[in-house]
């Protein structure tokens, strides 16, 4: 079982300013001379974590982490103006050309996947690699699955709690429901839907209950905006086309990838990663048999570290780490 690489600090770290007033938290650690990758978030809206840093050998990859519009450090927090996937599209490119790299490896988790995808069906010659985890494709029916009829049947102790915010009246539209109070005036209710919002997701998305897990993302700093942001974009059906991501597979032919995904994810299930394997044929399906969704679970970490040492073998031709599943 791979651990993560120990941890590391940056070797720089500031505000990236963008279009539309938006200030991106930035840092970069690693070699500077190493394959450069940049790590996408998963929410939208959770910001990132210091143990992206450690998936990567840092003597071999330059890592790049940012918090997208509104999330995490970047600024100002929870903004849902001008915040689209077109938007965060044009940021990941700035930050491209701030470090004035030409071509670099993506990893996303979740609705990170969902944008790692997006961008490199957008700019494929600018991707060397992408390794995804608990893909997310944006479509409808993942939508449906998660808010309207699926992991209610799973967890329907957990579904009650979660729509325990809202009027009986509401329930018929929960996005909807939950962004109308998280926009509302009662700092209360704001709180509590919040609250609500990112311990469904918690508690839904380990294999075995994780405290650690829960306490993160119940953080009033980090439910807020998390809450606020997923449900601005999931209203918006993640500001991309209809079937997008599979409709576009094509582009992805001459990029490598790796697929993580556990057996047991019901926040994106298997069906997700499946589809789109089935559609890219230069890519790997690693199926973690005894994981969730979540990225904090052993065999979700021991195939992430592994598939990063993979992916510079095969973007670099560098035989000098066997390691492989």
């Amino acid at each position: 079982m791979q651990p993560l690489y120990p941890e590391i600090k940056p070797n720089q770290f500031f505000h990236l300013d963008v279009s539309d007033g938006h200030r991106l938290y930035v840092e970069e650690s690693g070699s500077e001379d190493g394959l450069p990758v940049i790590c996408l978030h998963g929410g939208p809206g959770t910001g990132s974590e210091a143990s992206f840093r450690r998936y990567f050998d840092p003597e071999k990859y330059r890592i790049i982490v940012f918090d997208q519009r509104g999330s995490g450090r970047s600024e100002p927090h929870a903004s849902i103006e001008n915040n689209t996937t077109q938007k965060l599209l044009e940021d990941i490119e700035a930050i491209r050309e701030h470090f004035k790299i030409d071509k670099w490896m993506l990893l996303g988790g979740s609705w990170g996947s969902t944008l790692a995808l997006v961008y490199a069906e957008t700019y494929p010659d600018r991707v060397s690699g992408l390794i995804l985890r608990g893909v997310f494709l944006g479509r409808q029916q993942d939508l449906d699955w998660l808010y309207k009829d699926g992991l209610n049947r799973i967890f329907p102790d957990y579904w009650q709690q979660f729509i325990q915010p809202l009027e009986k009246e509401e329930r018929t539209h929960l996005i909807k429901a939950f962004y109308q109070k998280l926009t509302g005036e009662d700092e209360l209710a704001r709180m509590g839907a919040a609250k609500a919002w990112c311990r469904f997701e918690a508690k839904s998305s380990t294999l075995n209950p994780n405290s650690d897990v829960l306490s993160h993302l119940v953080s009033p700093h980090l439910a807020l905006g998390k809450a606020l942001i997923s449900t601005h974009y999931f209203l918006n059906n993640c500001f991309i086309e209809k079937n997008q991501i599979l409709n576009n597979a094509k582009k992805l032919i001459e990029i490598p990838g790796i697929i993580v995904h556990g057996r047991y994810d019901v926040i994106c299930p298997l069906e997700n990663a499946w589809t789109l394997q089935q559609e890219w044929e230069n890519c790997e399906l690693h199926v973690v048999r005894d994981a969730g969704h979540s990225a904090h679970e052993a065999g979700i970490i021991d195939a992430l570290v592994k598939a990063t040492k993979e992916m510079h073998q095969l973007i670099t031709n560098d035989c000098s780490d066997t390691a492989g599943f």
